[in-house]
């Protein structure tokens, strides 16, 4: 999977894969399968967890493997919850996204890159996890859990609201480029040719963007002839063309370097638009003034910046970041730990 090192190493697998020892079996043939039951079924309170996606062969049943393992806690995620295939990209056309994301045309629908689905669905696999895992040492019971991927997207645009929008109000949410739906956000340029993006949520936010930008004057003409409450979300956002032209006329006379100190200073919601070269070779909270990153020693990568845990366990110190192995490389080390042989 891309991206690809210049060696054709997928720095795709090697970043969801660090810090885990891997194991090749053969599941095709009897021995790897008893191998795999081996392992399921090897001693300890800690062990017994099976995450997978692979549906289908009897052996690799709930029924089957509590056979071995009575108290197993099996998650399983599919695609659809019929149990049809799906993947990220086939979900997020189906919910409604990609038709409210930039300028979009009903012809034209604008994907978003960022595989949500497949990140949201894989935190929520780890929490029941732990939900199922914490339910077996109160009462000693296993559990099998199952999780559709389309079932996580459909329940965040539920959540959300957008799917009670659709149908309570009977209408769709409008595709308005990187204006903030109900809200003022929207990105400023500045005089150095860089995007900033900012977000207006309070009353004070609105202010002190008033007071730092020296538009309060020009604003209160735009809330006159608009007739308008520009102290209110919805007037904002009714007036937000308006009002991002006379920001951008304060915008265009500032450099980056300094938006951002005047915008912090006023405690505004802001950030700057970067490329990802430029996240790793200009914002600190990316590098190793953030205790999250590391350097490792990747295999067919080189000498990597990666990122352990966002989680950060107050009095614990974070554990180093360690690179993904190489498929099946392993193998014997972990059959030895875990079966001794």
């Amino acid at each position: 999977r891309w991206p690809l090192s210049d060696d054709g190493t997928s720095l795709y697998w090697a970043g969801l894969n660090k810090g885990k020892r891997s194991v090749a079996l053969d599941l095709k043939h009897e021995n790897g399968r008893d191998t795999f039951r081996d392992i399921l079924s090897a001693p300890g309170e800690d062990g017994g967890i099976l995450l997978t996606n692979l549906t289908g062969p009897a052996w690799l049943s709930y029924d089957e493997l509590r056979k071995v393992r009575p108290n197993l806690i099996m998650v399983s995620l599919t695609g659809h919850n019929d149990g049809n295939a799906a993947v990220d990209y086939t979900v997020n056309c189906a919910v409604g996204i990609p038709m409210a994301t930039g300028y979009a045309t009903p012809d034209k629908p604008v994907n978003n890159m960022l595989p949500a689905w497949d990140a949201i669905a894989g935190m929520t696999l780890a929490m029941a996890i732990l939900a199922a895992e914490r339910h077996r040492r109160k009462t000693g019971e296993g559990q099998h859990v199952t999780l559709a991927l389309s079932d996580v997207a459909y329940a965040l645009v539920s959540n959300l609201g957008y799917a009670s929008e659709a149908e309570a109000m009977e209408r769709d949410r409008p595709a308005i480029g990187n204006h903030m739906y109900g809200a003022l956000g929207h990105n400023l340029s500045t005089k150095d040719d860089r995007q900033v993006m900012f977000v207006v949520l309070t009353e004070r936010h609105w202010q002190a963007l008033l007071k730092v930008t020296n538009t309060a004057d020009a604003m209160a003409e735009i809330a006159n002839k608009r007739g308008l409450d520009l102290s209110s979300d919805a007037g904002r956002y009714e007036a937000r063309d308006d009002i991002i032209v006379e920001l951008t006329k304060w915008s265009k006379t500032q450099t980056l370097a300094e938006v951002g100190p005047v915008f912090d200073e006023a405690r505004l919601l802001w950030g700057p638009y970067q490329t990802f070269q430029q996240m790793v070779h200009e914002d600190p909270r990316a590098t190793l003034e953030n205790p999250m990153f590391d350097q490792i020693d990747q295999d067919g990568v080189g000498r990597v910046l990666a990122s352990g845990s966002p989680l950060n366990f107050i009095g614990k110190d974070r554990q180093k970041v360690r690179p993904a192995s190489r498929v099946g490389a392993d193998t014997y080390a972990v059959l030895n730990d875990v079966l001794g042989k």
